[in-house]
């Protein structure tokens, strides 16, 4: 069992940032895929980014590239979303998921995670 706590969320005007932190429980949270989604009101969850285990590889939603940036550190056991340049539409709950066996296009799919936070709020004003 991995459990996953967000934080960082907040309010922010349209073009700020903000950083989100997902801490994770377990110290084999260095063997696990981690990825951040959100979901916005009224819409379904969708796919923001993730990492590779072992940090080499990141994926990004297309909406989100060139302003978010995900990384980690295993030796804290966390993993950051850096959010720049925030828009309304950025506007959501944000997620982090831990996955075991994720690889290629798993990356972007929900159901393969084992494992979900609680959920962090960002809004953000225009």
């Amino acid at each position: 069992q991995v459990q996953l706590v967000e934080s960082g969320g907040g309010l922010v005007q349209a073009g700020g940032s903000l950083r989100l932190s997902c801490a994770a429980s377990r110290r084999t949270f260095s063997s696990y895929a981690m990825g951040w989604f959100r979901q916005a009101p009224g819409k379904e969850r969708e796919f923001v980014a993730a990492i590779s285990w072992s940090g080499g590889s990141t994926y990004y939603a297309d909406s989100v590239k060139g302003r978010f940036t995900i990384s980690r550190d295993n030796a804290k056991n966390t993993v950051y979303l850096q959010m720049n340049s925030l828009k309304p539409e950025d506007t959501a709950v944000y997620y982090c998921a831990a996955g075991r066996r994720i690889s290629g296009t798993s990356y972007y799919l929900g159901g393969e995670y084992d494992y979900w936070g609680q959920g962090t709020q960002v809004t953000v004003s225009s």
